[in-house]
Parts: structure tokens; sequence; C-alpha cells
């Protein structure tokens, strides 16, 4: 099976992980602190926090900018093409989504993002969808220019880069997931917040852990050397148990962060080969190009993609027959994570707006599909993935 997603490690991140089961913390720790250190700089960010997913990811980023600049509420513009957890967090913490169109990069263009702007916009929620990044440059400005935040899901795209500059560097915050099928895992699952902003920072880690005061490590005390000069009410308390946020528990393993450490020592390979198999994809799939359309890479994009997205065009073609037909011979797909949201049942109740019409986005839930471009797809898969394709598409 030519599949969508998948882990490539071996007996180095196994070694490493077995080593600290060896040493006993398995709570993050120091190990954590590095990874989030040098994820940091991948996102071209002055810092970082792990999670245990990138769905907690999104839910820590947003709820940490909410407190950050006191925010009571307002619309948060995001596309209506869109992952469940890059959205409900919006919903969850109070505010009003304002759904906008995409185009053909997959991502919403920044005309779209002026018409939707109002008086009660507070931010923007974009991600670089499939790994194509969305201009960066140019919706950075427009939250500058209007006193927004910008949240940047960097879930598919960490390593893709627009004017050479790193994808998750343009946010106030920004996320990542570590999910298997993602550029690459610790352990199966996992996320990342990056920001630049050391109060941002702390709120992120406050809501990872339990919404706790105190910054030590699992198993550190006392790293503010102030520990018990706290006061809850009138009783001198431990600064362990001080609590200034409603928070969660939403951290890793130090376990999972050193099989992370040795997946960051692979990724540039990594990225590597999703350029080369969509450069491959382009070429190997052009005879199609009038019946299967491509997205359009923005002109100072350089992605690396998360998969590589198809959609159809002859009215003709049925995806689902198609996509029938391509599992049968053992070549794995994927639509494009929830489609149009507002037509997902779990939003029929929810508050939101809708800016403009959502013409693409809609063609997008009817005929996109997308395969596998990952480092464990070869030339000779897509060459087959394409003939397969021929085959039903001529038949």
């Amino acid at each position: 099976m030519i599949l969508t997603g998948k882990a490539i490690y071996d007996y180095n991140e196994i070694g490493a992980a077995v080593d600290v089961l060896e040493d006993g913390r398995l709570g993050l720790n120091k190990t954590g602190e590095k990874f989030e250190n040098k994820f940091a700089g991948i996102m071209g960010q002055k810092f970082s926090a792990l999670t245990n997913s990138g769905s907690s990811a999104s839910l820590l980023a947003l709820e940490a900018i909410k407190k950050r600049y006191n925010l009571k509420g307002g619309e948060i513009i995001t596309p209506a093409c869109n992952f469940p957890t890059t959205i409900n967090p919006i919903i969850q913490l109070g505010f009003t989504p304002v759904f906008v169109d995409i185009d053909n990069t997959l991502n919403a263009p920044i005309e779209l993002l002026q018409t939707a702007l109002s008086k009660k916009t507070v931010g923007v929620v974009l991600a670089h969808t499939l790994g194509n990044p969305f201009e960066a440059n140019k919706v950075r400005k427009f939250c500058k220019d209007n006193k927004l935040f910008l949240l940047e899901d960097t879930c598919d795209a960490y390593g893709s880069t627009y004017k050479n500059k790193p994808c998750g560097s343009f946010g106030n915050v920004s996320t990542a997931s570590f999910y298997p099928a993602h550029h690459i895992t610790l352990a199966g699952e996992g996320g990342a917040v990056a920001t630049s902003d050391p109060l941002t920072l702390k709120y992120i880690k406050s809501f990872r852990d339990w919404g706790r005061d105190c910054s030590c490590m699992a198993g550190q005390d006392n790293r503010c050397k102030n520990r018990f000069n706290f006061k809850l009410g009138d009783i001198e308390y431990d600064h362990k148990y001080m609590y200034s946020s409603i928070g969660y528990n939403l951290k890793p393993t130090e376990m999972q962060a050193a099989f992370g450490l040795e997946q960051i020592k692979r990724l540039p390979k990594f990225n590597s080969s999703r350029r080369r198999n969509f450069k491959n994809y382009m070429k190997i799939m052009s005879p199609l190009k009038d019946e299967i359309d491509f997205i359009k890479i923005n002109k100072h994009a350089d992605p690396v993609l998360f998969g590589f997205p198809m959609i159809i065009k002859n009215p003709l073609v049925s995806r689902k027959e198609l996509m029938l037909y391509l599992n049968e011979k053992d070549i794995a797909t994927r639509l494009l994570f929830g489609g149009n949201v507002t037509l997902q049942k779990a939003y029929k109740d929810s508050k939101y707006k809708v800016s403009g019409s959502l013409d693409y986005t809609n063609n997008i839930t009817n005929k996109l599909f997308w395969t596998g471009i990952h480092p464990g797809v070869s030339k000779d898969d897509i060459i087959y993935i394409k003939e397969t394709m021929e085959e039903f598409l001529h038949d």
C-alpha cells in the first residue's frame, strides 16, 4: 500500500527513548527543553513549548493569545475549508469565526481577509494548507496594520518557506503537529506552540501545565529561588502549587522529546525528499492536466508539502469511484480535512459568520483528493499512481 503518511524511524529514536526510560525521568524535563529550543529555531521563533498534540497546540496558542491581549471575545477570520481542531478553539474560547473562501493555493487570499474585516475583528487564524504557504508577508502586514493577532497553523508546513523565511515565523504564535503523517513525529503524537514573546510563552506553559504559576520542570524544585515566599490568602504556600490560570494537562513525555530530537536530525533529509517528490509528481502527472487540476504555488513560496492534492476537472468523473479504484490498487487517498466545515454536523448549532461566497471551498469539498508525498514514496510509486489513474480515467 502506498500510504498517505508514514513515520520513518529506527534504532536511533528507539534507543533515545529507552535511555530516558532507564534514566527514570518520564515527566517533561531537560530533554524536552532541548527539543523546544531546537524546534523554536526551525519555526523561526525564539521559544517553543511542547504539547501532546497539534490540536492541543492550537488550543493553547489561542488561549494564551486571549490572555496576553486581554481579549473578551470578538471575531476571528479563518478559512471555511479547514481542519476542525484549528477552528474548534475559536468557538470553545468564546470567539466568533468568520469563514472566508479559499483560492487555488488552498489558502484564503488577502483580498478575502480584507473584505471580512470588521470593527469586531480581533485576529486571523490561517493554516499553510497541506504545507503550501499563504502570502505570509501580506497577511502579517494586514494584521499589523489593523492591530490583529495572527495565529499561524504550521502543522503541515514546518520546512516550507515564504520569501526565504520559515513558515511559523510570521505569526504572533505558530503551531506544529507531530502526528505520524507529519514531517516528524514524537513516537506517534505530539505538537508544539512557538512564539517570540516571553509573556505569551509563559501563558502557553501555564495553560499546558494545569494552569500553575510555577515554571519548574518535572522533578525540579525552586527554580525561581523564591519557592516558599508566596501567600494563598493569608497562608504561606508552596509556589509549585500556586495556580494563575484555569488550565489543562497537555504535556507530552520526556521519552517523546528524546524520540523527537532524533527525528529533528532527519528533518532536512525528510524535507528534501518531500520537495523532490513534489517535482516528480508535477512532471509525471502532467499528461493528466486536461482532467486533473493541480494547486498553485505562490511566487515567493517554497513548499514542503504534506500531501499531493489533485482536483478533478471532468464533471463525468466520480471522485468516490476513482478513490475506491485507487484503494483497490493499494493507493491510499484522503480528502482535504473537513472540507466546507459549515456543512459539518459539529457546527450546526455554533455561532459563526460567512463572509462572501464559499464557491471554491465547495468545489474543493466535492472534487479534491490527495495522495502521499512523504519520504517513503518513491518515483516508481508516483509513476504507478499516474498509470493507475490513467487506467480509470481512460477506461
